[in-house]
């Protein structure tokens, strides 16, 4: 996570598509347009500091030498389409239908939850009617409780 983005650094997509990551940024700079701030940015020197003290990355070298670039899910798409080698059409691909299922996934766990909440609100329906039965029942109670005299004659030793 990097400025509030999940992210895949360049030397990590480089070995996923097969290429050296030098060539990798190369294609990037030669095709800059189709990588806004959204799709891919450039980490900053204190990013990379970070990134070397939580992550076990020996040092900033470690990270290619230079700045390294950092993609977003998007970004990592279209770097896949920037590419030209055989593995990264084949990820391209791979990574469409990825994307497919999880979407797909994601609908059907939303159909879930709107199902789920139906039945919650339909409980709570029938709760608050179970509620008023109970009510009514607890007032017949306290009449019974409740010690009614007889009318009419008594007489004295009744009384």
């Amino acid at each position: 996570m990097l400025r509030g983005q999940k992210v895949m650094l360049d030397r990590d997509l480089a070995e996923l598509f097969g290429v050296k990551a030098i060539r990798l940024r190369e294609q990037v700079k030669r095709n800059k347009g189709r990588f806004p701030d959204n799709f891919m940015f450039v980490l900053s020197d204190d990013e990379a500091v970070l990134m070397v003290s939580q992550f076990a990355i020996p040092s900033k070298q470690a990270l290619g030498g230079a700045l390294p670039f950092a993609f977003t899910e998007h970004g990592v798409l279209m770097l896949s389409n920037v590419l030209r080698s055989d593995r990264a059409m084949k990820m391209s691909i791979r990574i469409i239908e990825i994307f497919i299922k999880l979407r797909e996934s994601l609908l059907l766990h939303k159909d879930l939850t709107v199902l789920i909440n139906e039945i919650e609100k339909r409980m709570l329906k029938q709760d608050k009617k179970i509620d008023v039965l109970f009510d009514y029942l607890n007032k017949f109670i306290e009449r019974r409780k409740v010690r009614i005299s007889s009318i009419g004659f008594k007489r004295k030793n009744e009384r």
